[in-house]
């Protein structure tokens, strides 16, 4: 396959290298120091499952600098969504399908847009992975998962080639039939993790020990049920209670990218995850009153380390 990859962060960059190790072509959008990283010496994946370096190179500075694809791959942040939307419509892969691996709910809401529904399939994605430093990306424990699936009859042949592309590749991956039911489990367990461990601080093991955070971890993914059934996703009554029941399988030292990304002043996706549940909540007329305390809370963080801080 012919794969455009727009954004080489831990997510695009660590599926992309490993689809261009398995011989597809793979060209990667990416900006700043990492893109002269790896025009100059390819993308370094380090992995518990294998190393991997794509080929120098095959990298572009903007969408409009590629010209043709059979699939997209977005996967930038949240708030770079709605450009990157804006350029690939002004761009030779306007109507190319388009395949989003971001966080939350919101993301094909924005890309459809500007983009035609029909080329939008839907995905999520599992994984830690993180860029280490320009030109590296690095992959934490052996979780690597991809979810996604057609949402038009004309899309499955896609579809099919790139379940068919991770299986060459060694990713883990599986067609859902039902896939927007798939990216509102994930996004249950995402806000539920994200809102506190940045909240708290702290690990998802000190998180899950502590009576009353654990508390709080519960009822946030409770909110997100309750908005996913109002917004008509069939999610079981007991969801969340089993998402938390996953969350005490997981490593203690486990966090969040949002966790990460408060500890290193970085901006945060807040308006799309608890920010986002909250919003929805409100258009809904359902309580969510534990989201919507985490983003007050960490509000004056979201644009990164709040000046004089």
């Amino acid at each position: 396959m012919r794969i455009a990859v727009v954004g080489a962060g831990g997510v695009g960059g660590y599926f992309g290298a490993r689809l261009a190790a398995a011989g597809h072509e793979v060209t990667f959008v990416a900006r700043g120091r990492h893109l002269e990283a790896v025009r100059g010496s390819g993308l370094l994946v380090r992995s518990p499952l294998g190393d991997v370096r794509t080929p120098p190179g095959s990298v572009a500075g903007a969408v409009t600098e590629l010209d043709s694809a059979d699939l997209v791959v977005v996967a930038v942040k949240l708030w770079d969504t709605e450009d990157v939307a804006r350029q690939l419509a002004a761009s030779e892969l306007a109507g190319t399908p388009v395949l989003s691996l971001q966080n939350g709910v919101h993301k094909d809401t924005v890309l459809g847009r500007h983009l035609p529904p029909e080329s939008l399939l839907g995905g999520a994605c599992f994984i830690s992975a993180f860029i280490e430093e320009p030109g590296v990306v690095r992959h934490n424990a052996s979780l690597q998962r991809m979810v996604f699936g057609a949402r038009r009859p004309e899309q499955e042949s896609v579809a099919r080639q790139l379940l068919q592309a991770c299986v060459d590749a060694g990713i883990d991956a599986e067609l859902s039939a039902d896939v927007d039911r798939v990216i509102w489990e994930k996004f249950v367990f995402l806000v539920g993790l994200s809102a506190t461990t940045t909240a708290v601080r702290q690990p998802l093991g000190v998180v899950r020990s502590d009576e009353r955070s654990r508390v709080l971890l519960r009822e946030v993914m409770e909110e997100v049920v309750a908005v996913a059934r109002a917004s008509g996703v069939a999610l079981a009554d007991d969801f969340a209670e089993r998402q938390l029941a996953f969350c005490d399988t997981l490593p203690a030292d486990m966090t969040s990218s949002m966790h990460n990304d408060l500890e290193h002043g970085h901006r945060l996706e807040l308006p799309w995850l608890s920010g986002g549940v909250a919003g929805l909540a409100a258009e809904l007329g359902v309580p969510a009153p534990r989201n919507r305390t985490v983003t007050d809370v960490l509000s004056p963080y979201v644009l990164g380390k709040p000046s004089g801080a």
